[in-house]
Formats: C-alpha cells, structure tokens, sequence
C-alpha cells in the first residue's frame, strides 16, 4: 500500500514515500504499463484532504493532470505555478523500484529523484504557504507523459492555465537551474546503388558514404558547434544515435539510414540543426562521386532560458537565503517542461532536490533531507511571491 490515507498535510518526505510507492510507468514508454491513473487518483485525494482546490484534467484514456489551488484567486494578485510530472520510465535492472526503502538517509525506488520527491516538495509547499496564509494564488500543476511527449503540460496550457512565474521542480541538488537544452532529432537516409559484392563498377555503398558523413560531421562539431557556448549550459553537440544497413556480405548496400540527436542552446533552433547536416551533405556531394543522401525532421524540443536576473530567479535566491541556503546557479542536462511553460509566456526555471545524474537509473535514490530543504525554501517563495503588495526580489 502506498500510505497516502495517512500523510500529514504538509509532510513532504511522508509524501515522497507514498508516491514512490505507487507504479506510475508511462505506457507510451513501457507496454502494458499502468500510467499515471492510480497515482492521479490518490494526490488528488490527498491535496483536498490538505485544503486545495483540486481538479482532475483527463489529458488521454485514463491519464490525469491534477490541477490544485492554495491561497486566493484575488483579481491582480500574483500567481505562481508548481509544476512536476507523475510519469517514470522502465524499472529494468532494478531492485525494488516501488519499495521506496530507506538507508543511509535516502529514499530508493522509480521516480524518487526523477521526480517525485519534486512533487511532493511542491505540493507540501502549496499546502503550508496556503496555511500562513496568502493574497494570491499558488497553482499546483502535477501532469503526465512528460518522458514521452509532455502530453501532460501541452494540455495544461491548452486550457488556459497561467501564471505569472513557475517552478519546475526536477532535480537539481538545490541549485538554481534557469537554462536547460533543447534537441532536435534528425534522420538521414543516404543513398547507394545495390550490386554483386564483385561489380565494383556499378554498386555505390551506401554505408561507407554514411562513415564519411560521420567523418563530416564530427569536424563540423568540433568547428563551429564548439565555438557555439552558453554561460550555465556548455557547447552544443551532435551524436550518431543509431545505424542501419546493408542487406548480406555479398551486396553493396543500397541504403543506410543514420539517426541524429543534435542538442541546442538558446537562440538555436530546429532549422538551423537541419540546415547543419544538409550542409554536411552538401559539401561531402561536391568531393565524393555519387555521393546523395535525403534528410528529414522526425522531432524537436526547444531549449529553455530565463535571465538570472528575472524575477522568479531573484526571488528563489532571496527565498534560500531566508531559509540559510547558499545560492547555485547551474544548467539543467536535461530537457524539461520549463520550456513549454517559458514558451506560453510564462517565465520558468528549475528547482528541486535530487541529482538528475541518477534519473532512468537502476540505483536511483534522493536525499531526504534535500526534500524537507527544498519544501522550505518553496514555501518562503511561496509566501513572498504571493504577499499582499509585493515587489520583485523582496
């Protein structure tokens, strides 16, 4: 039993505990996995045994974004979203992965840094901002599928829900994150002649024109890509993520397709990725006889960027001094829902305990005292951000 009946409002680490315990796989990611049904049903039952004002969302067959309220919806107030999602990838290699057993001070299981521990932490934090009382509105956003398509905060947005800041609460150690990447996936199919291995005359190998491509696109990285820098987030990058071709030993290849991750810093865009390996291609068409290779957008993510200086960051760092954090800027690795949220309108960064180094892996784990630390620190945000006649940074 996940123990959600008997979590005391406001009781972060209890909170993570029970929402480890339940399987919320996602079923786009894992077939025959259960999705975000049961662990929907359950906060949602708890976040209005805590005083918020909940709704469940149906975003697709049996999946729920639940969409609770705290303080008071008051015209011109301030608002501010929480937002996490409920979805974990495969538990393959994992022992456990629903105990959420504790040791050595950690919680272990699917999903307790990656990012439950998160939901909890925002979620008890509504609940105790709520209780010291607050003139605006904090919304709790807690969704679905966002390891697939970000179905979840795609929808939320859909219906109209705003704020004038968020708070994504993926693990960053308690660090600042206000930038992550975006990445691009790009497919290209190079093209070849088939022949008898013999007929050298006639057959165009199709993935050795590939290896020469890889060859181009390893200098272009190293060129151009590398010089290509963000304060918080590094270089931009390239890499191979699969390869397929040939049919037998004896037959030149008449096609190899070549799947491409290229992940982008703000300011960079889908088209520009493209335009890369086109031009690739380009070049390597105008040295290499035969060579011909088709390119195609399967799918993109856009990169995320706050500026340190906005409001919600100034806030948040006013918000861990209060509570005797010291203040850390980072760059999240990985790509998150803030960028949908920043996209809207809606200025977003990350913040939330746990390391994201340990997310999708089989010895996953969150310290629990980086879940009280952060349910603090959200609280005092909280409670400045939406206080009567406040102005940024308090």
């Amino acid at each position: 039993m996940s123990g959600l009946d008997s979590v005391a409002t406001g009781d972060a680490i209890a909170l993570t505990r029970a929402l480890v315990r339940i399987d919320s796989r996602n079923p786009s990611l894992v077939t025959g996995a259960p999705g975000e049904t049961e662990i929907a049903h359950a906060l949602a039952a708890v976040l209005t045994r805590w005083g918020l004002r909940v709704e469940l969302h149906r975003v697709a067959p049996e999946r729920f974004n639940v969409v609770a309220r705290a303080g008071r919806a008051i015209a011109g107030a301030p608002t501010l979203m929480f937002n996490g999602h409920l979805d974990v990838v495969d538990v393959e290699a994992m022992h456990a992965p629903f105990d959420a057993e504790e040791r050595d001070g950690c919680i272990f299981g699917r999903g307790s840094s990656d990012m439950k521990s998160g939901v909890a932490a925002m979620c008890a934090a509504a609940a105790r901002a709520a209780r010291l009382g607050i003139d605006g509105e904090v919304i709790v956003a807690a969704v679905v599928d966002e390891e697939y398509e970000s179905k979840g905060t795609r929808a939320l947005l859909a219906s109209g829900v705003r704020a004038d800041a968020a708070i994504v609460t993926e693990p960053t150690g308690l660090a600042i994150d206000p930038a992550h990447k975006g990445f691009t996936w790009i497919e290209v199919t190079v093209h070849g002649r088939a022949a008898h291995g013999s007929r050298y005359e006639i057959g165009v190998d199709a993935i050795r024109h590939c290896g020469l491509l890889l060859a181009e696109l390893d200098a272009a990285e190293a060129g151009g890509m590398a010089a290509r820098t963000h304060p918080l987030l590094g270089r931009a990058s390239l890499h191979a993520s699969t390869i397929i071709g040939g049919v037998g030993w004896s037959t030149y290849p008449e096609s190899c397709v070549l799947t491409i991750e290229r992940r982008t810093l703000p300011g960079e865009s889908p088209d520009d990725a493209l335009g890369e390996v086109r031009d690739a291609c380009a070049r390597l068409g105008r040295r290499t006889g035969g060579f011909s290779a088709t390119v195609r957008h399967v799918f993109s993510q856009e990169p995320s960027d706050v500026p340190i200086d906005a409001p919600i960051v100034r806030s948040l760092g006013h918000a861990m001094l209060q509570e005797n954090e010291s203040i850390r800027y980072d760059g999240m690795s990985a790509w998150t829902d803030a960028a949908l949220l920043n996209a809207a309108g809606i200025p977003t960064i990350c913040f939330g305990p746990g390391d994201i180094a340990l997310a999708h892996s089989a010895d996953e784990w969150v310290k629990i005292d980086e879940i009280e630390r952060a349910t603090r620190v959200l609280t005092r945000l909280a409670t400045t951000w939406c206080a009567t006649g406040a102005t940024w940074p308090l």
